[in-house]
This record gives structure tokens, sequence and C-alpha cells, in this order.
């Protein structure tokens, strides 16, 4: 895809070489990407970069061994790779195994950012409404009824709240794993 001359540097890693290999291997991302964000945050230039990848989000990582594979494109396709992997916050080997695994969140036109911060709303929420049920209880063991009493409209909400933040939990999680694949499925491959 590069249709430029690149810039290079060499660099004496001085011991660090096969802890960058690996850690890049981790996030799916070659060591260059890798590098290339590390200075760009050093410069203060990180906004102009993709976001960090890390193991636990990248889509379909496992301890298999990985391979490099090289393929043609025409440059239409190759910029069509680089903006959707871009737009998923994932490196572009993560999004094309993404792909091929055929996940929802990528394959259906989603937004993975909107959705993962839809669910970090909801967390947040869920998380207020855990706080709110301690305060209760709190007023209630002191037999703090007329207190307690301001929370009698999150009680009768609270059946449908839950519910919607579990709907919303399980609907993205679904649309982030394979095609084909079922929780139980996931629960002992990742054994």
């Amino acid at each position: 895809m590069n249709t430029h001359n690149s810039d290079f540097v060499t660099v004496d890693m001085r011991g660090l070489k096969a802890a960058l290999v690996a850690h890049a291997q981790a996030r799916r991302e070659s060591v260059s990407v890798l590098v290339r964000r590390a200075v760009a945050r050093e410069l203060g230039q990180a906004q102009s970069l993709p976001p960090p990848i890390t193991g636990s989000e990248s889509i379909g990582a496992s301890r298999q061994s990985q391979i490099k594979l090289s393929i043609r494109l025409t440059t239409s396709e190759a910029e069509k790779l680089a903006a959707g992997s871009r737009a998923a916050g994932l490196s572009r080997g993560a999004y094309l195994a993404g792909l091929v695994a055929g996940i929802p969140a990528l394959t259906t036109g989603a937004n993975r950012t909107e959705m993962l911060s839809a669910l970090t709303t909801s967390n947040a929420q869920l998380s207020s409404l855990s706080r709110s049920i301690h305060a209760l209880t709190r007023l209630l063991t002191q037999n703090n009824v007329q207190k307690a009493l301001v929370y009698r409209d999150m009680l009768d909400t609270l059946d449908g709240d839950i519910h919607r933040h579990l709907t919303q939990a399980a609907a993205l999680m679904a649309d982030l794993r394979p095609r084909g694949l079922s929780a139980e499925t996931t629960h002992r491959a990742n054994r």
C-alpha cells in the first residue's frame, strides 16, 4: 500500500528487541506500527495515529502460532482495508482476521467503537445504580424511611434498567464473536 518513499531509521535496541517483537505480536501489529505509535506519542503527535490495540482487544487473538501473509490488493481495496481497521480501532491484521471470521460488528457496518462506548455508558449507569442501592440499604438499616423513599422511583424501574443493560451487553458480545461460535464453544476454546 505504500505509494511513497518511507523514512527509515535504524535503532540499537540494546536488549529490548525480543520484548518489542513479543509485544507487537501480542497486539497483532508489526514492530514498525508499534514503534511509530511510540515515537508519535513521544513527539506529541499521537492523535494522528490509530488508537493502540491491546492483546485482549485483538479479534481472533489466540495462543496459536501466527504467520505473516502478503496479499495483493488494488490501491482502493488497500485504502478501504486501512480505513476499516482504523475505524474499528484494530490493526489491519486483526481487522482482516475479524472479517474472515465473520464477526458481525465488522461485517454488518456497525461501528464497533460506538458499540463499545454505548456499553461503557451502560456500565457506568449500572455502577451508579449499584451505589444507589447501597445507599438505600444503608438508609433502611438505619430506619430512615423518609430519606429512603427518594429511591422509590429507582426501584420501580430497576428491573427494566438491568434488563436493558444485559440485553445490550449480550448483543454486543454476540456482535464481537465470530459467526458460528456459541458462548460455550468460545469458553472451551479459551481454556
